[in-house]
């Protein structure tokens, strides 16, 4: 791991928690300050060390990026190590453990905000002091950071909204929304274009509650949900373990058949929603990537092979229904 290149930078910006103003030439164009691409870049000389905050674990989804990062690593030889941290969905703890992979002067930081408003100071912070930053799946407010890599979650939610008033509901119906955590981009997101999707539709969002991206939370919330409505067409889940929360639900409450349960990620695993999916638990899931593989990518073309990123990289996605599931499996394995 190098240290010399930026310790002079590290120490006059570590006394700051925000550290703007320090730095010099931007990877990112859109920002003031940051890394410069001259002094991170040593070539395939080097080794260097790569600290990925996690916003949580528990969710399948978040598991996958880990294993999809440790995976495309291990195939840079020059990665000499990847530390992971699990912020377990505490906005504190992740703030804290970003401050210690600063202070550890990591050579690039990943991550994963569990909220945007919390995490965007510390993340300024790191890259304001001269480490690369790499923001995956969920954004920070402004552009401190060398690039985004994720999805474009307005879309997907859109596309989930029309799909619902194309096929699963043309007549209209009562929808329930089980939304991600409140201050996370993608929830507010999701939700933003969900219902962009089903304007003029005649579909209702009679209940929205928060599920907080987790299995039992949903089952928990849909559970009282469905005690308060007596009639429910469908679920939207801002996730598939959420959509399949509410089927539990459901069906313990013996309300399953007849609703429809749509999620989003689409895991190409055997507990993910392709497979829910394929069985009929879910009639529909996004496939949602985890961006894990790019990221190492651009964290290869910044420190390895002294190229720019783009600020930000929008990952592709696509509908999943019983009609195509099986061949998404298939092509998502075969990668």
């Amino acid at each position: 791991m190098r240290f010399q290149a930026r310790s002079t930078l590290a120490a006059v910006c570590a006394v700051a928690l925000l550290g703007t103003g320090c730095g010099t030439t931007s990877i990112n164009a859109g920002s003031a300050g940051g890394p410069d691409p001259e002094e991170i870049c040593e070539g395939p000389t080097e080794d260097y060390t790569i600290g990925v905050s996690q916003a949580n674990v528990a969710e399948p989804y978040r598991v996958r990026m880990n294993t999809d990062i440790r995976r495309a690593a291990a195939e840079v030889e020059q990665f000499d190590e990847v530390q992971f941290l699990d912020a377990a969905q505490d906005n504190s703890r992740q703030v804290s453990q970003i401050r210690t992979l600063i202070t550890k002067q990591v050579d690039l930081l990943i991550v994963s905000p569990n909220e945007a408003a919390p995490l965007t100071g510390v993340v300024s912070r790191a890259y304001n002091s001269g480490i690369p930053v790499v923001v995956l799946d969920r954004e920070i407010n402004g552009d401190s950071y060398s690039t985004f890599i994720g999805a474009d979650n307005e879309k997907i939610g859109r596309k989930a909204g029309e799909h619902f008033a194309d096929r699963l509901l043309p007549d209209g119906g009562k929808v329930v929304e089980l939304r991600g955590l409140s201050g996370s981009t993608p929830a507010a997101e999701r939700g933003k274009g969900f219902r962009a999707g089903i304007r003029g539709s005649g579909i209702e969002i009679i209940a929205s509650a928060d599920g907080q991206w987790l299995r039992a939370e949903a089952q928990s919330k849909m559970d009282a949900i469905l005690k308060a409505h007596p009639r429910v067409d469908a679920v939207y889940g801002h996730n598939d373990p959420m959509a399949e929360g509410a089927h539990l639900a459901a069906r313990s409450a013996g309300r399953a058949s007849g609703t429809e349960f749509v999620g989003i990620d689409g895991l190409p695993i055997p507990s993910g929603g392709i497979k829910a999916v394929q069985r009929g638990r879910l009639s529909a899931t996004f496939v949602y990537p985890t961006g894990g593989e790019e990221a190492i990518t651009a964290a290869k073309k910044m420190l390895i092979d002294c190229e720019p990123v783009p600020a930000k990289q929008t990952l592709p996605t696509r509908l999943v229904t019983p009609e195509n599931a099986a061949k998404v499996y298939r092509r998502l394995n075969s990668r």
